[in-house]
């Protein structure tokens, strides 16, 4: 089956079912346009990234306006093969956000720490200075969602522990509070990290999960539905017992009831 194949084969599956998720794969930008004509409104195309610039001379880089024209409704900015290969530093993350937002685009931030930092036990304050610095001021709620993505856990098989996550998602819940106040409350957390077929569910149901941040565990159309069938339809966790269930609003003026986000970012189109 061809690259586009797969992501027919997802939009027919979550078309199929009632909505419990929403549903976005970023793709390469040179498939962005031929995705969104697939997808027509069932689920959302993204980008992978995109410069922080609207014009000028960046011969080679896509900007947030070219994503939004090709069809995207949204863009991952800060993946951590961004910071590591790229060597994009917060404040890079950060403007790169500011540009999704201008375009009108809904921006996924990612942060995370290394195994040594985790080591070191400065995981919490890691992730709370990258997000401290490559979120910007401005934006709406529903144009903003954090994705921790663990680097040492990124495409090796290995999660951290229930009690880690949690502990993680309720420190990003508590920062996102202090920077934004009560609309901090609404802002979906994304866990990434081998997110895969048999652990989805267990990690879906954990408190201030948001969704999942997809990207070896999706390889295929079959495992990636898998996973967006592993989304609790039920006794959803309420986020620090807010009473509420984690939801995503794509675009902001549609009304619809809570449910988880799952981003797939397609690796296997050969993006590196």
């Amino acid at each position: 089956m061809s690259h586009l194949g797969e992501v027919e084969a997802v939009v027919t599956a979550v078309a199929a079912k009632p909505r419990m998720a929403d549903v976005l794969i970023c793709t390469p930008p040179t498939l962005i346009a031929r995705a969104a004509q697939i997808a027509a409104g069932r689920i959302e195309i993204g980008g992978q990234d995109c410069h922080s610039a609207m014009a000028g001379a960046f011969t080679g880089d896509i900007s947030a306006e070219m994503l939004k024209d090709a069809g995207a409704s949204a863009v991952i900015v800060g993946h951590s093969e961004r910071r590591q290969h790229h060597g994009e530093t917060d404040a890079t993350v950060a403007a790169k956000a500011d540009a999704a937002w201008r375009a009108g685009l809904l921006v996924i931030i990612c942060i995370g720490e290394t195994r040594a930092q985790r080591r070191e036990g400065a995981a919490l304050s890691v992730c709370g200075e990258q997000l401290a610095g490559s979120m910007p001021d401005g934006g709406t709620v529903s144009a903003r969602a954090v994705a921790y993505e663990p680097l040492w856990a990124i495409g090796s098989g290995q999660t951290p522990n229930s009690e880690q996550i949690v502990e993680m998602h309720a420190h990003i819940r508590h920062c996102l509070e202090e920077r934004l106040g009560t609309e901090g409350r609404e802002v979906p957390i994304l866990y990434g990290g081998s997110v895969n077929p048999s652990n989805a569910h267990d990690i879906l149901a954990l408190p201030e999960v948001g969704g999942a941040l997809v990207g070896g565990g999706g390889l295929n159309a079959a495992d990636f539905n898998a996973i967006v069938d592993a989304v609790p339809k039920s006794g959803w966790p309420s986020p620090a017992g807010r009473g509420m269930a984690p939801l995503i609003r794509v675009p902001p003026a549609d009304v619809r009831l809570p449910r988880h986000e799952i981003v797939l970012n397609r690796k296997e189109f050969g993006f590196y």
